[in-house]
Formats: structure tokens, sequence, C-alpha cells
């Protein structure tokens, strides 16, 4: 790309009025795509360097805007088809190879995840994939996405279009007024930089990975670049004091990401870092000194590097993510880490002389986008062909949990569907629980049930949910579920301990009334948690005090002790080293120990009653990544709700016994 091409997450227009080149703009942008390489690649961590993409990006569109004003009116149209005309081509260029490097080498249980993420990046609608799937407990555990660096360019894309649009309606009240489009737009973008700011630290203070995607949380660093544009020409400031500005802001850029957390506590005030460095170094321009960091922004390697910023940023993240796969390591070395580099690089190159020889970018772009959906619609196709069976579980050759010597046939459910079998208690009767934003939800009967089962607590015990429905209904019971992700029943919030943790304990306390109200005739929750290598599994005492308060209301219990949590997925590690390995399982004596947890406990309410499904998840030796030709689990913690539906005959009469019934 030229000097005037786009940045690394998305690019902003080439110059800012008044119009003249700024190579420390392309130098600026090095450091910044530099940075995120390099933390992604060795640190698995996030610099803040998209932040500088995104205040560049406003200082260039506003002054290129700004000149756009004294014409007759604003060219939107032409202005649209100049931003997709730069970006589209090399993006999809990058899509279409990364689409066939994902088929590759992905396994088919991330295929699907895939699919739906190219498809919303080639829309420039990837952060809001992104941030639905955040709020979506079912997707939290769904591996980095070979396109998940696609929501800060469809950020800038969303913003760019939206621009031109902006400006036409201040030129047109400007004129109404009688006032200067400057003076009006920089109400404007002062607003702007208040109320996203604002919203940006609130909402990421309440859902901090919902605000990391969310476009309005990031309003406020484009107009903090469109404002200095306006302003830039006419602060005054002495040589010396430029000097001092442009080295302060290149060393706090480069020290953000060693200091904070990045992906953890943005994009709230703490984004207030890199963007203020930024700025600073853009306040500091040209200072016409042998010792601004200017000359050194200004240098020919920084300037080259900064023409292949875009292409470089699109290009490495899949490559890591593909990498990261076909290793099967958790992060690369120096020598991988180079070559990934290294091959970055060489496609940026070769993809900015493809770009450089289309005519018309535009056009070439929405063909590209035709060619890439196309594709991906193919790699769909082939996908969900490959989660349909017609094995069923509890047969012969898929008796799952049952388990015993079968003959090896396909697993159920299929691999390529895998992360989407998931008890879908949505698909019941729900209803808002009193006082509280979120559900409970029954499973319909025909006739009066013959009892009433409350399932009740986090993800886990709504994957039990699976081997209950089966017993229920051949029983008359009624099921009812009041499930929050990562809150179990308890009168603490035993997982999240930061912004979640009181959301968790008012919906604990919603549960717990509605419970009161219902007076079931059990209420079914986890007996443990955190069951992992090296015997963590407890028994919080937040567990037995819920214990206790349903005892007072004469309810009984039914606690199911927890199953085994990995750092990987199972099902991933099957489709890479082969069926039957025990290396995608672990040792039983490793995460269960003979007695669990609660047996320890000497002030068990008499309401409980136990349930202990470390049999059915494991045999003797080993807690394996599948059984019985099924595999147990859909992510690195929950059950398939295949494999939960396999336990039903292991359980039953367990459950009968327990509960009396």
């Amino acid at each position: 790309m030229t000097s005037t091409g786009p940045a690394p997450a998305a690019p902003g227009p080439s110059v800012a009025a008044p119009r003249r080149f700024r190579p420390e703009l392309q130098g600026l942008r090095a450091v910044a795509v530099a940075l995120v390489v390099v933390y992604h690649v060795w640190f698995n961590r996030v610099s803040g360097g998209v932040d500088v993409f995104f205040v560049i990006t406003g200082f260039l569109l506003t002054g290129q805007l700004l000149r756009a004003t004294g014409r007759t009116a604003v060219p939107v149209l032409r202005q649209w088809a100049r931003t997709l005309g730069r970006l589209l081509p090399a993006a999809l260029v990058v899509l279409l190879g990364t689409v066939v490097g994902g088929a590759l080498v992905l396994p088919e249980s991330r295929w699907m995840q895939a699919v739906r993420e190219v498809l919303a990046s080639s829309l420039f609608l990837q952060n809001w994939r992104l941030a639905a799937d955040s709020v979506d407990y079912a997707a939290r555990n769904d591996g980095a996405s070979i396109v998940q660096h696609f929501w800060s360019l469809s950020i800038q894309v969303q913003v760019m279009l939206a621009a031109p649009v902006v400006m036409l309606g201040v030129v047109a009240l400007a004129r109404a007024r009688g006032t200067s489009p400057r003076r009006l737009l920089a109400a404007l973008l002062g607003a702007v930089l208040l109320g996203s700011l604002c919203c940006s630290v609130l909402l990421t203070a309440t859902d901090q990975p919902f605000a990391y995607f969310h476009t309005l949380t990031r309003l406020w660093e484009f107009a903090l670049g469109g404002l200095l544009a306006l302003v830039i020409d006419r602060v005054p400031l002495g040589a010396r004091l430029r000097v001092r500005l442009g080295w302060i802001g290149l060393v706090g850029l480069v020290a953000c990401g060693m200091v904070l957390q990045v992906d953890a506590v943005f994009p709230g005030y703490a984004a207030l870092w890199p963007t203020t460095c930024a700025a600073l170094v853009l306040l500091a321009g040209d200072t016409g000194s042998r010792s601004g960091a200017d000359r050194f922004l200004a240098s020919a390697p920084l300037r080259r590097l900064g023409d292949l910023s875009y292409a470089l940023y699109l290009w490495h993240w899949p490559l890591l993510v593909l990498a990261l796969v076909w290793s099967r390591e958790d992060q690369l070395g120096v020598g991988a880490g180079l070559a990934v580099i290294a091959v970055a690089l060489g496609l940026s190159v070769v993809t900015e002389r493809l770009v450089e020889l289309a005519r018309d970018p535009f056009r070439v772009g929405v063909a590209g986008l035709a060619v890439v959906l196309a594709v991906t619609g193919c790699w769909q196709f082939v996908a969900v062909s490959r989660t349909t069976s017609d094995a069923v579980v509890g047969s012969d050759l898929h008796p799952g949990a049952v388990g015993g010597d079968v003959p090896l046939a396909d697993l159920l459910p299929a691999p390529a569907g895998v992360t989407e079998d998931w008890v879908r208690l949505e698909q019941w009767d729900c209803a808002p629980l009193r006082g509280i934003a979120w559900d409970a939800c029954r499973l319909p009967v025909e006739d009066e049930p013959e009892r009433r089962i409350v399932l009740v607590g986090d993800s886990h015990v709504q994957q039990l949910a699976g081997a209950l429905v089966p017993i229920a209904e051949r029983s008359g019971w009624q099921l009812i579920s009041m499930v929050l992700g990562a809150c179990p029943y308890s009168t603490a919030s035993e997982v999240d301990k930061g912004a979640g943790e009181q959301a968790c304990l008012d919906w604990n306390e919603a549960a717990a009334a509605e419970i009161a109200d219902l007076r079931p005739d059990a209420v079914v929750t986890l007996a443990s948690r955190d069951v992992r290598p090296g015997l963590t599994e407890q028994t919080p005492v937040g567990f037995v005090e819920r214990w206790r308060q349903l005892d007072d209301l004469g309810i009984p219990v039914l606690a199911v002790r927890d199953n085994p949590r990995f750092d990987y997925s199972p099902a991933d590690c099957i489709q890479q080293l082969g069926r039957g390995s025990v290396v995608c399982g672990v040792a039983r004596e490793e995460v269960y120990s003979p007695e669990p947890p609660y047996a320890q406990l000497g002030d068990v309410p008499p309401n409980v009653s136990f349930l202990d499904i470390a049999d059915a998840v494991c045999d003797d030796a080993l807690c394996p990544a599948e059984r019985g030709n099924v595999l147990v689990y859909m992510d690195d913690n929950h059950l398939t709700a295949t494999f939960s539906t396999s336990m039903a005959p292991l359980l039953e009469d367990r459950i009968r016994g327990s509960l009396g019934w």
C-alpha cells in the first residue's frame, strides 16, 4: 500500500486539513501494528495499538470531510465508493485465503463458528457478532476465531460509512444557521467524545466483554482524532515542547501493553492511555529536530512498514491461529513466531501488489465479496452436511455413557456440530423470573404433572437436563429450569468476583424466591464444582446454605457431583490426534478423589441426597473424550446434550431411589 493507504485495523483518508503529507503518521501506524503483532504472537494479549488506529482514522477522516464542505455538497456516494474500494480488495483477499486455510487446518468442531464469523467479517459486522457471543454463555467457550481481529475493521468501516452522512447533515445545518461547519462539527465531535467515553466507562464496568466490541464505546476515540484535526494547526507549541510530546507519546504507547491488561480493562477510561499517546505524537507533528520522535517515525523502514500495516494486520491473526492449531500449542516459540510474522509480511507485499493492479478497486472489491460469500457458503454446506446422521444415541453402536465393548462407529454428535449440541432450554415454555430479567423455563406436560422438579444453578445444571428429560417424559414429571451461566446456586458468587458478581447474587435471590413460591417436589442442583486436574473439586459453603434454606421449606434436594473441566477441547483433540487417544482424556485419579468433598461435610441437611456421575463420565481409570462412540464434551467443560441423554438409563433408578420415588 502507499503512504496514503489504510491503517492496520482500518484506515482513514490520506491527509488532514490543511492538506499536507505527514510521514510520521505512517511510522505511527508501523509502531502500532508492530505492537499488535508482537503482543498477539508471543504474549497472547492485547497492546492497545488498535486504539491508535481509531484515533488516526478519526484524524484523517475529519480532515478529508472538512475539505469536502467547500463543495456544493458532501459527496456521500463517492466517499463510500472510495472507502470500500480502499478496504474491500485486501480484506477479501485475506478472507478468501483464511477460508481455504481454515477448511484445511481447523478441526471440524470449529467450522461452524468460523463460517459465521467469516460471513460477519465480509459484511463488516464482526464486532456485533462477537458482542452477541460475549453475552451468549453457550458461545463464550468458542475457540479464538480465525477472523476475530476483523472486529476493529468492522467498527471503522461502520464509522467511515456513517461519517459522510453525518457531515452532510452538519453542512446543511450550518448553512441554515449561517454558521461555520467547522464550529458545528467541533461541537458535535465534543459531544460524541464525552457521551461515548461515559458509555464506554459505564458499560466496561458492568459488562467488559460486551463493551469491548461495541461500536458506541469506541466512537470517542474517533472523535478525539477528529477534534485534533480541527485544532492541531491552531495550537501554538514550541519546538522543544513538540520534541518532548512526541517522545512521551511514543514511549507511553510502547509501555501501554506492558503495564495494562488491555483485553480485560478496555475500552473504558484505561483506553485514554494509548489514545492520549497517539494524540501527543500527532500534536508533536514535524518538530524539525534531529532528535524528535517524528524523525524516527518518518524513517524509511517504518514508513514502508506503515505502507504494509493494513495488510499485515489482516494476515497476521489467521496465520497465528492456524499455526497454533497445527502445532497444538498454546503459544508459539521465538522461531515459530518469527516464521508467522515473516509469512504475514510476505503475503502483505503480495496483497499490496494485487490491489495496486486493480484499475477499479471498488468493482474488484464487490466481485471479491461475491466470491468470498460463495466460497464460505460452500464451506457452510459441507459443514452442515457433516452434522447429519441416522445414528441414534442409546443404540448398540452408540451406547454413550452405558459404555461396553462396541465396534468403532461414527461419532455422535458429529464433530462439525459438537459445539451446537447443547440442551436448548429456550425451546421450553419460558417466562421471566419476578424482579429480574432472566427466564424460568418449563418442560411442557400434557396433563397435570406427577412431579415438579426444579433444576437450578449454572450451565452445568442445564446440561443435566439432557439426562433428566427422557426420565421426566416417561414418568410424567415437569422440569422447571432456572439457569444462569457461571452462577451456581449458592449464597455467594462462586465464579465471577468482578462486574457480574452482584448480578449473580441478585439472580440467586430471585431463583430462591421463585422456588419458595413453587414448592416443587424436588430441587436438582450441583453438589460440587471446579473438578480439575490436581484434585481441586470443592463443595462451597454457599451451596450448603442454600440446601439448608430448602430444608426449612421441606423441599428435597438432589445434589449432583460435577463433571471434569479441561484446559483444552477434548473434541478438537480427538480430531487432531485420532480416535481412541488417551491423551485427549484425563486420568480419573487426577480429577476425582475416591471420596467426594461433600462426603467430608459434617453439617449436610437431612433433605439432601447425592448423585455421583463420576462413573458415567469416566471408567475405572480414565475420564475419556469419547465413550461408546459418543463425544463426551462439547467444549472444555460442558457435556454434549447427546452424551447427557445417554446417561439417563444409568441414573434413572438412582434418582428415584435417592428421592424415594
